[in-house]
């Protein structure tokens, strides 16, 4: 593979998940008036084991910055979507629970959301294709991970 053709790949992967993101996030906050990023965290919460996570492994899984999960656990707890529970284990931690409600409110969201994936993203490309996509980008993802784990070492 060349640079250029490297380069070409990046630019449109960024400019793709912009503009699928920037679609999600309006059709959310139009239908269920939940922004994606709510989505996203409980939808992190709903699949972890006891749909809880510690909030530094939220910081990590969701795909926002550990300071705006922070702010988000807040706000749906305050909606009563999510609670910060203390860990019992280690004073500095907390864990962060998908609630019930939580639970109904990503439930009732899915469904749009998914159609969206489908409309913005996954019917303009051949199964051929996603599978290609999922492939290597799974491959990248991998290689990151390694690099993390090398430079925590």
């Amino acid at each position: 593979m060349t640079e250029d053709s490297g380069v070409a790949a990046w630019a449109a992967l960024l400019r793709t998940h912009a503009a699928v993101v920037r679609a999600l996030e309006r059709e959310l906050e139009q239908t269920q008036n939940m922004p994606l990023a709510w989505y996203d965290v409980l939808l992190e919460l709903n699949s972890a084991p006891d749909r809880r996570l510690r909030m530094a492994e939220l910081g990590e899984r969701a795909v926002l910055s550990r300071s705006r999960v922070s702010r988000i656990v807040d706000e749906l707890a305050r909606a009563g979507l999510a609670a910060r529970e203390p860990d019992p284990n280690d004073r500095r931690g907390s864990w962060a629970v998908i609630t019930d409600a939580g639970r109904a409110r990503l439930r009732a969201a899915a469904p749009g959301y998914l159609d969206g994936i489908a409309r913005h993203f996954a019917d303009h490309l051949t199964a051929q294709e996603r599978a290609a996509i999922t492939t290597g980008l799974t491959r990248v993802l991998d290689a990151a991970a390694g690099s993390d784990a090398a430079a925590r070492r």
